[in-house]
Formats: structure tokens, sequence, C-alpha cells
């Protein structure tokens, strides 16, 4: 039994991938944006999931939801599957959260991190002059910057498994009711990067589609953009990466 952490767990892809760790037996963590959301995860609190709370577009909030997650021991696995397709937090919820959850978590055995087959319309000059906090940022860049940084990490701590993950475009919230692809198969792959022990889920680096291994953008496996994409982070988070 492993003991995962699944950010946005409310509802979509996050609630589908704490739903079938719990039938696994696994031990879970659900998070949740506000309390006033903890309703929506009743029921799996009680099967038996910890939750936690806190706002990811809020920087002292998502140091906060570390704290918590922190305080229940050390993960074996986080799945960093919360994010926003559209308004004035995607650089925030879906690049600088991670980074910051990633930074001070206890570092677990396996990172997954969401991606998305739009990150190939992502643009690597945004890094140039990148603003965290822009209001306008684009969702294409957000998940070019955060598979690129799930490359980033896979290649400076080897003893951690780090993949990163396009479910496809899935009937959720954010996908809408009209999204071709499986909900099942849009879980599916992160579930087993976070718990699987055949050697194909323990290997690091990948980009994965449906439990395939995929080319991501030529961005992504590049050192030097990694390597600066890191210390942009750092530099706005005031979080070095051990």
């Amino acid at each position: 039994m492993s003991r995962i952490f699944v950010t946005g767990s409310a509802d979509g892809l996050g609630r589908s991938a704490a739903d079938a760790l719990l039938q696994e037996r696994h031990d879970v963590v659900v998070h949740v944006r506000s309390p006033g959301r903890a309703d929506a995860v009743a029921d799996l609190v009680d099967r038996g999931a910890s939750v936690v709370v806190g706002d990811l577009a809020d920087p002292e909030a998502t140091r906060d939801v570390a704290d918590q997650v922190n305080g229940l021991g050390r993960m074996d696995a986080v799945i960093h599957n919360a994010g926003v397709h559209t308004g004035p937090a995607i650089l925030r919820v879906n690049v600088v959260a991670p980074y910051v959850l990633t930074a001070l978590i206890d570092r677990p055995d396996r990172l997954v991190y969401l991606s998305s087959n739009d990150h190939f319309g992502g643009r690597a000059a945004v890094l140039r002059d990148v603003d965290w906090g822009d209001p306008a940022g684009r969702y294409a860049d957000s998940k070019l910057l955060v598979t690129a940084l799930s490359a980033a990490l896979a290649r400076r701590w080897s003893d951690t498994t780090v993949s990163a993950v396009d479910p496809g475009w899935v009937p959720t919230r954010m996908g809408g009711a009209g999204a071709p692809d499986d909900l099942v198969e849009g879980h599916r792959t992160q579930t087993w990067l976070a718990v699987a022990d055949d050697a194909e889920a323990r290997t690091s680096g990948g980009y994965w589609f449906h439990r395939e291994r995929q080319d991501p953008h030529e961005a992504v496996t590049d050192e030097r953009f990694q390597d600066e994409l890191v210390e942009s982070l750092e530099r706005h988070t005031g979080l070095a990466l051990d």
C-alpha cells in the first residue's frame, strides 16, 4: 500500500484518480481549494482519505498546503493534477504551485505532473521575460513549462521517478461534456505511474499518453531551457530545489 497525494481532487481527473487509488486500498490524501469544497470529497474521506485545503492560486495558501501534507507524513507519490484552463491564475496554478509544492513537500519516491497535448503549442520564448503573475497567461505555455519542469526534475533527482502525463481531451469540467477521449483512460496513466511496480512505470523522465511513452515538444528535453526555467522559478518563489 502506498501513500499518494493528489492535488485538485474535488472533481474531474483528480477525483477519478483518488477514487481509483482508494479502490486499490492505497492511503490517499485529497486536496480541495477551499473549505466550501470539502463536501465534494466527503465520500472519499468516508472511505479513508485524508484531506488538505488551500487555493493554489495563492502563494501563501500553497505553502500551507505543503505544510499540511508534511504533517500527515511522507508521501510515496504526488500527482500534481490541479490545473486551470482559463482565468487570471493559469501560470500560478499550473506551473508555480507545482514547483512550490515540489520544493516544500518531503520528497516522495514518485512525482507525476499533468501535461496536455496543448503543450506542443506552447512557446519556449515565453520564458525570456515571463511574468509568473500574468493574468493573461496562455494555457499552452503553462503546460509546456510544467512538462519541462518534470524533465528537469527527472534529470536532477536520480532517486525519484518523475513523469509527465497527457490525459487526453476528456469530459471533465475543464474539457467539456463533448470531449472525445475516455475519462477512465484519462486518469489510468497517472495512477499507474504513481503506484505500479513494473519496470516501465519506474522509468523516469517520460512524457506519457495512455500508458505509452511519447516524444514531447523539443524544448522539454533542452537542458538549457530546463535550467533557465528552474532558475526563474527559484527567483520568483525564493525556493530552491535541493
